[in-house]
C-alpha cells in the first residue's frame, strides 16, 4: 500500500508546486505590468489562477503614490475577480468575459506645488505621436473585456497647497456601475483612476485627458445622487466623552475657527473650509460615545467636509 501511495503524494506535490510557481510568475507578470503602466509602485497581496475554472482571482492589490507625494495609498483594490476564456488566450487574444473589481478607496492628494497624483502618474504622461513622425511599435496582444463591474468606496483628498495642515474632504460614493466593451489596459486604468473623482464631482485633472487618448469617452460629471441631501455623518467610538470632545475640539481648531462650544452640552460650532460644521457628541456609557458630524456651505449640505472632520478624528484616536 506504501508502494502505491507515495507515487501518488509525490505527484500532487509536484502538481501544488506548479501550481504555485505558475501563480507567482503570473502575479508578478501582472504587478510589472500594471507599473509599467502607471509609473507606480505596486503590491499585490494574493493571486491565483484556475486553469480548468478559467478565473482569476487577486486579492489586496494596492498602487502607492507616485515621487512628489507622501508616502500613502493612491488605489486599494481588496478584491479582483476575472473569468477569461482560455482558447482565445492560446490563439494570442486576452478576452475576458467578466471583470469584478471592489475600489475600496482612492487617496487623491494635492501637494504643495498644487500638482495632483494621479496627474504625476505615468499613464496620465501619454502624449498623441507628432504628425510626420513614423514609430515602430510592438504589436501588444489583442484584448477584450466584455464587461466590467467596478464597485466605487470612498475618496480621502488631501490638500497640501495651502496651509501647513492639509485640507480634507472624504466622499463616501458606495456605488456600483457597469461598463461594457473595453478593449485596452490603459482603458480599464483610465476608469478605476478617473471614474471615482467623476462621480464626486471632482474636475480640472490632466488624467481625465488620457480616456481619449485609450479610445474612450469618460467625462466629469456632477456629484453622484448618492451623496446629495445629506450632510451629515454619524460614528460611534469607543472613548469616553470628555476624551473625545477633546480630541474634536483640536481637529477643528486644526482645520478652520471654532466659533462656540458647550462642554456640557458637547456641541461644537466651527468654519471649516467655508462651511459651517456641527459637532455633536451623545454619551453612550463611560466608555462609549456617539459622534455626529454636520457640515452646511450657502445653505448646501456638505457630506465631504464633514467626512474630512470625522476622518481627521479617526486618525487622531489611532
Amino acid at each position: 500500500m506504501k508502494k502505491i501511495l507515495r507515487p501518488i503524494i509525490i505527484v500532487i506535490v509536484i502538481l501544488l508546486g506548479v501550481s504555485f510557481a505558475k501563480d507567482l510568475i503570473i502575479k508578478t507578470v501582472v504587478k510589472i505590468a500594471a507599473e509599467q503602466i502607471t509609473g507606480a509602485k505596486v503590491s499585490i497581496g494574493g493571486f491565483s489562477l484556475g486553469i480548468f475554472s478559467q478565473r482569476v482571482r487577486i486579492n489586496n492589490f494596492v498602487m502607492y503614490n507616485p515621487g512628489g507625494f507622501s508616502k500613502g495609498i493612491l488605489v486599494e483594490l481588496p478584491r479582483i475577480h476575472v473569468n477569461y476564456d482560455l482558447f482565445s488566450l492560446l490563439r494570442g487574444k486576452l478576452h475576458l468575459s467578466l471583470v469584478d473589481i471592489n475600489l475600496k478607496e482612492m487617496g487623491l492628494e494635492r501637494n504643495r506645488e498644487g500638482a495632483l497624483n494621479v496627474d504625476s502618474l505615468k499613464i496620465a504622461q501619454r502624449q498623441e505621436p507628432k504628425q510626420g513622425k513614423k514609430t515602430e511599435a510592438k504589436k501588444a496582444m489583442e484584448i477584450q473585456m466584455d464587461l466590467v463591474n467596478l464597485e466605487l468606496g470612498r475618496i480621502v483628498y488631501k490638500d497640501y497647497s495651502g496651509a501647513a495642515e492639509p485640507t480634507i474632504k472624504v466622499y463616501d460614493i458606495n456605488l456600483k456601475k457597469s461598463y461594457k466593451n473595453i478593449t485596452s489596459a490603459q482603458q480599464l486604468v483610465a476608469l478605476i483612476l478617473t471614474e471615482p473623482m467623476k462621480q464626486a464631482g471632482i474636475s480640472g485633472a490632466k488624467i481625465y485627458g488620457i480616456s481619449a487618448l485609450a479610445g474612450a469617452a469618460f467625462f466629469p460629471v456632477a456629484i453622484a445622487t448618492t451623496l446629495a441631501g445629506r450632510d451629515s455623518v454619524e460614528q460611534d467610538f469607543g472613548v469616553a466623552s470628555d476624551r473625545l470632545y477633546g480630541v474634536c475640539l483640536s481637529v477643528l481648531k486644526d482645520s478652520g475657527r471654532v466659533n462656540s462650544e458647550n462642554k456640557d452640552s458637547l456641541v461644537i460650532s466651527a468654519e471649516v473650509q467655508g462651511a459651517s460644521v456641527t459637532v455633536k457628541l451623545n454619551k453612550q456609557s463611560s466608555r462609549s460615545t456617539h459622534v455626529t458630524i454636520s457640515a452646511r456651505k450657502y445653505l448646501m449640505p456638505k457630506p465631504e467636509i464633514a467626512n474630512g472632520v470625522l476622518y481627521k478624528i479617526q486618525q487622531k484616536l489611532k
